[in-house]
């Protein structure tokens, strides 16, 4: 019986040109990496190389053969981005040298937890040496993360201590998981190819999610969407394959050249590409030219198996970093990458071209700054030190009005879900409060509310005292005295808060104080039905309507506010533009037309007109009224009951 397995993890070679790394590959798997006739003639791996790895548990593991030439250094990072051990070999004829050095300091860069050392050709070399090669080894990883990782001689050649490498490796992947987490599909391409009778398909390590047939994705950072057709991990054709694993997709609806190495897939919509980001950066000079890290040069960034050209800039004024020091940074790039908080990214320096170091993404989405506000960059030492509760919540405490899940997963860099999760749990333990009943959800802190309620308060009040008999202001214009650089959607959610609270009150499109707003609606309560007695009285035949507010004892601005709230009550009707009647009048003059028709009277305008008690001059427009309103109909000059 075997241990119970862990899912399937990724290898990834490393080491300088010519050590062995394709020709151990091909020992330990029995597939030759080196796929292109160029690599062949000349006897190295230019592109990355892939192959399975059976280990002696019956686990398999997918492997990633990277070039160890100088020339193609990009390769070999866009090769480490995924992978979780890494098979570190090293000659034992030439030892250590320069690309051992930068391979080394990419994987440390990366993350990569674990590594195994193959001492290759050890069939060139005495016992005396090989034992010389293995301290000098040791003594090196001692200032690395790999300090503990076995050392194992091997000769690709005769097969001697090959099985020994593989069981070191399995060794290495007891109690490893895979470096990324995640519910949503996220892949960095690393190839792309076209099968004949398949279409186009394209390779790489899944970071999260799973892939699965039929499953919608997005390609950044063209935007562009497709179909994926079918998954293979390892050669064979799967319903799903998790994320940690090298897979296959054949992806419906793009051509070939609509697609490249270093493009990005993710579910749609769920990743923004960032032309900037913050991190915590390390410098690491493996070139060893002693030379600080000025702030502000130009260097090559790779995240995933893409790069870009940017700029480092180191935060709060800080001129420059010492090979081995590390500070806080944010990254602005020549063009957008698909970040997202947790990403590992590598730095190289822009000419001549080598590792300068690198780090990890913490922020996706900041403001452009280099000096950190207070908040800042708490905030950041919480995502460094993975506390994602701790981090939203000050994110939310920077905001200068309520925000979004969206907003807020956007922002950092990290999924929706978790970015909600925390919000509820910070709601539920009153750090933050959620505010208004619309949707989306809006998140804030007590503080921001108590300060823009007050703000409501006041100006409600001085309104009030300006103008006692009005009933309130509108929305934008609280909104302009109150919060004006906030959006009206986040301000309503506060007008409600205020409203809950007892320190104003929504009347229509109106809000106003509590204490002036019963008197001010009683005051224009009394107006309306001073408007409406007169309106009564003139019945059929109104004056115009200045003078049926000056009859009513109202001003111009009283009388039309009377009028609208007569109408909104259905206590009045709106004719024409300049016609109002009361709604029993208009009911009487109904009733009257209805009855009139009905004992055979003539329905032209002139008997109509009599029916109602009114002249032409109103008859008029009140026939073609109930034409419209489906009491009369017309028939040239004679109209019919309905």
């Amino acid at each position: 019986m075997t241990e119970n397995l862990a899912p399937d993890l990724v290898l990834g070679t490393a080491g300088h040109i010519d050590h062995g790394k394709s020709s151990l590959v091909l020992a330990l798997t029995g597939t030759d990496p080196d796929r292109l006739a160029e690599e062949k003639k000349r006897g190295i791996t230019i592109e990355l190389g892939f192959a399975q790895l059976k280990l002696p548990d019956g686990r398999s593991m997918g492997v990633v053969d990277v070039p160890g030439h100088e020339r193609f250094v990009r390769q070999m990072i866009a090769g480490s981005t995924g992978i979780d051990v890494a098979l570190l070999v090293i000659a034992a004829d030439d030892g250590i040298m320069p690309q051992t050095v930068e391979h080394v300091a990419v994987l440390q860069t990366l993350g990569v937890p674990r590594a195994v050392v193959a001492l290759t050709k050890t069939d060139l070399v005495d016992e005396e040496w090989l034992l010389f090669m293995e301290e000098e080894v040791r003594a090196w990883l001692a200032n690395t993360p790999y300090a503990d990782a076995a050392i194992v001689p091997v000769s690709n050649r005769t097969g001697e201590g090959v099985e020994d490498v593989r069981l070191a490796i399995q060794q290495a992947c007891k109690g490893a998981s895979h470096l990324r987490t995640g519910s949503q599909l996220r892949m960095p391409v690393d190839r792309v190819f076209t099968i004949k009778g398949a279409g186009t398909v394209i390779t790489g390590t899944l970071w999260s999610g799973t892939a699965t047939p039929g499953q919608v994705v997005e390609v950044l950072p063209q935007g562009k969407t497709s179909r994926i057709r079918s998954v293979q991990m390892h050669g064979r054709d799967v319903q799903a394959a998790p994320a940690g694993n090298r897979v296959a997709l054949n992806l419906a609806d793009l051509d070939r050249d609509e697609l490249q190495p270093g493009d990005f897939l993710a579910e749609p919509g769920t990743v923004q590409p960032s032309d900037r980001f913050d991190a915590r950066f390390t410098y690491l000079d493996t070139a060893g030219r002693g030379k600080p890290l000025l702030t502000g040069v130009r260097v090559h960034v790779a995240h995933g198996t893409r790069e870009v050209l940017g700029r480092i800039l180191l935060a709060d004024g800080l001129p420059q970093l010492k090979p081995g020091e590390s500070c806080f940074a944010q990254i602005r790039l020549e063009e957008p990458l698909p970040l997202s908080a947790g990403d590992r990214f590598i730095l190289r320096t822009y000419s001549p071209v080598s590792v300068a170091g690198g780090g990890q993404v913490l922020q996706a989405h900041p403001r452009r700054r280099t000096m950190l506000r207070d908040g800042e960059e708490e905030q950041l030492r919480a995502l460094e030190q993975g506390d994602l509760q701790h981090a939203v919540e000050l994110n939310v405490k920077q905001q200068a009005a309520p925000v979004t899940v969206a907003e807020v997963a956007r922002a950092i860099g990290v999924e929706e879900a978790a970015a909600q999760a925390c919000l509820e749990e910070a709601a539920r333990k009153r750090r933050l409060v959620e505010v208004g009943s619309g949707t989306p959800a809006l998140f804030t802190t007590q503080a921001l509310v108590q300060r823009t309620v007050s703000a409501i308060e006041r100006t409600l009040i001085g309104f009030h005292a300006k103008d006692a008999k009005a009933v309130g202001l509108g929305k934008a214009q609280l909104a302009r005295e109150c919060a004006p650089r906030m959006d009206a959607s986040r301000f309503d959610a506060l007008v409600e808060e205020a409203v809950r609270e007892g320190k104003a009150v929504a009347v229509g499109g109106l809000v106003g104080h509590p204490s002036a707003v019963g008197a001010a609606q009683a005051a224009k309560d009394q107006e309306a039905d001073q408007l409406l007695a007169e309106m009564l009285r003139v019945g059929t035949t109104p004056p115009p309507l200045k003078y049926l507010f000056e009859q009513a004892g109202l001003g111009q601005n009283e009388g039309r506010q009377a009028l609208t709230k007569l109408v909104h009550d259905g206590r009045a009707q709106r004719i024409t533009e300049e016609l109002f009647l009361a709604t029993k009048t208009l009911d009487s003059c109904k009733q009257a037309i209805r009855a009139h028709l009905a004992a055979g009277g003539e329905g032209t305008v002139a008997a109509l007109k009599d029916a109602m008690n009114t002249s032409r001059k109103f008859a008029v427009p009140l026939l073609e009224y109930f034409d419209s309103h489906g009491v009369t109909k017309r028939d040239g000059d004679i109209r019919s009951a309905v």
